[in-house]
């Protein structure tokens, strides 16, 4: 069995027992990593069961750490995972830098690769997929790609991705159904394909109707409760569960997080340090909440974790 076929097996089995873990990068008050704080993070989130862990990603401020940071980062949750669940580690920015990434994430013992959008620039069909091709000819790595931003795969280039032996799915960001269905009856039987949008609890229901049930979960990365009691009442169609969380909490958690740019992430952080998890602050260009924001975050969090039974 190859590795990307075996890697394959493994998310799948994965992403049917739990939501998809993207663990955030633990900091001192000064900035610098704090490689304790984020193995006790992992740790924790592995600990509750998700489908796979992401450490290094978008929620993971990838675009914050240099290439030392990244290897310390990856190696903490291979070896907190311990095999547990697959390691799927961020890589991007241009091929060339997504490459020395990869090699580092191959070295540190990651099982995949999750290819984040390239920076800056516009492109089109034909540099997308070659982004990916340059990247899955340097690494032996298993990838996912990740449409986000200005990625955005037509049904045609995601054919020609899935022909590139190491290319094993798709994470897709963009919550275009239309375009999405389109991508499924693509793929080959085998491809994997991640609900990728922020929060993407909101939309759960809406991409399994197109046949992509697996699902990242940023609040698992602050009240796994909350999350692994969503993803429980999703898969067992209890709909009375399902829309009291999204009424009295997701949707507000949104709107929260819609207020300010860069609250998809440093809002969850937030809320990770309220229950006194040793994750830090954001680095720039991302700014801590407000005051006032973070008093109603304490609030709406309280209300989240007693809907499923749970103390801050």
């Amino acid at each position: 069995m190859s590795l990307a076929t075996d890697t394959t097996r493994r998310l799948r089995e994965g992403m049917a027992r739990g939501v998809l873990s993207f663990p955030l990068t633990s900091f001192h008050d000064d900035g610098s990593l704090d490689p304790d704080g984020f193995r006790a993070h992992v740790a924790a989130q592995i600990a509750t069961g998700p489908g796979a862990v992401f450490p290094a990603c978008g929620t993971g401020e990838f675009f914050s750490l240099d290439e030392d940071e990244y290897r310390r980062v990856v190696t903490i949750a291979v070896e907190e995972a311990a095999g547990s669940v697959s390691v799927v580690a961020g890589v991007g920015y241009g091929w060339a830098q997504a490459a020395r990434f990869a090699r580092i994430a191959e070295e540190a013992g990651a099982d995949a690769l999750l290819v984040l959008p390239h920076y800056l620039v516009a492109a089109p069909q034909d540099g997308l997929v070659a982004q990916v091709e340059q990247i899955a000819a340097r690494t032996r790595l298993p990838l996912i790609a990740y449409q986000r931003g200005q990625v955005a795969f037509t049904a045609a280039s995601l054919r020609r991705l899935a022909q590139i032996p190491t290319v094993i799915g798709l994470k897709d960001g963009h919550s275009d159904l239309d375009r999405l269905q389109r991508l499924t009856l693509a793929a080959p039987e085998d491809f994997l394909f991640f609900n990728g949008a922020s929060t993407a609890e909101i939309q759960a229901r809406a991409y399994a109707t197109v046949g992509v049930p697996a699902y990242s979960s940023a609040v698992h990365a602050f009240a796994p409760e909350i999350a692994n009691a969503f993803f429980a009442a999703l898969n067992a169609g209890d709909d009375s569960t399902v829309q009291k969380l999204l009424r009295d909490f997701y949707v507000p958690l949104v709107e929260l997080r819609d207020r300010v740019p860069g609250y998809a992430v440093s809002l969850v952080k937030a809320a990770a340090r309220l229950r006194g998890r040793p994750v830090g602050p954001v680095r720039a260009p991302l700014t801590d909440p407000s005051a006032a924001d973070l008093a109603e975050l304490r609030t709406l969090l309280a209300a989240g974790l007693d809907l499923v039974g749970a103390a801050l």
